[in-house]
């Protein structure tokens, strides 16, 4: 971590590998987001309207957004990028390692662990909130489609539901869990990526094991942040 987060030596190409691994790790991660989302939003409030059948009309948009906004869109979307984007950051580097091109990078006198991990931490931090936000917005409207689909809630009920007692802090709880596992998930696979030694069935086991220890740590943190936030 301390060479990781050292200073730059060439900010120019430090800028332009950011704007790289923003597209390559966060907007390359929005169809999948989007797609998980929308359906996972419709599931929970059709199956919210079957448990609530005499709790109060509203509950079902009430329990929908907050399931969504607590929970949801900031730790399962986490999980579900640390398969994607974990993997990637991995296999990425571990392949560097073997076939030296990170070795290459220390004989120029390049800090290479801030030269290929600081761009990826650094733009997965900053993309989660966008992300989590984008997220809670399409589940919320797969919700709406969900009750527009099917006769358990009428569209106009659900809408009351959603606007009920909102809290916004909930918005802020979930974005800093967000971007604590951004942190959490682009540290751990570079490690993973950055520790191969040598051969492609190292890169292929130390894929795995950042995204098991990422979702691992994940959920550690997020029952810690839970307990401390909230």
């Amino acid at each position: 971590m301390r060479r990781v987060f050292s200073r730059p030596q060439r900010w120019r190409i430090f800028y332009a590998q950011m704007l790289d691994e923003m597209m390559e790790l966060g907007m390359n991660s929005l169809a999948i987001v989007a797609i998980v989302s929308v359906f996972v939003g419709a599931v929970i409030a059709i199956q919210t309207s079957l448990n609530l059948l005499n709790a109060p009309y509203y509950m079902v948009g009430l329990a929908t957004r907050d399931s969504l906004i607590l929970e949801f869109c900031s730790t399962m979307i986490a999980l579900i990028l640390a398969g994607k984007v974990g993997s990637n950051i991995a296999s990425q580097i571990g392949s560097m390692r073997i076939t030296e091109q990170i070795d290459a990078l220390e004989l120029m006198g390049l800090n290479s662990a801030c030269y290929l991990i600081l761009p990826k931490i650094l733009s997965l931090v900053i993309l989660m909130p966008f992300i989590t936000i984008f997220s809670i917005a399409l589940g919320i409207s797969g919700g709406l489609t969900g009750m527009a689909l099917t006769d358990y809630l009428t569209v106009d009920e659900y809408i009351e539901g959603i606007q009920r007692d909102f809290t916004p802090y909930y918005v802020t709880y979930s974005i800093i869990k967000s971007m604590v596992f951004a942190f959490i998930l682009s540290s751990v696979s570079a490690f993973w990526g950055y520790s191969v030694q040598s051969g492609t069935q190292e890169v292929g086991r130390n894929s795995t094991r950042a995204v098991v220890t990422s979702c691992i740590c994940i959920l550690v943190f997020n029952l810690l942040l839970t307990e401390l936030l909230l």
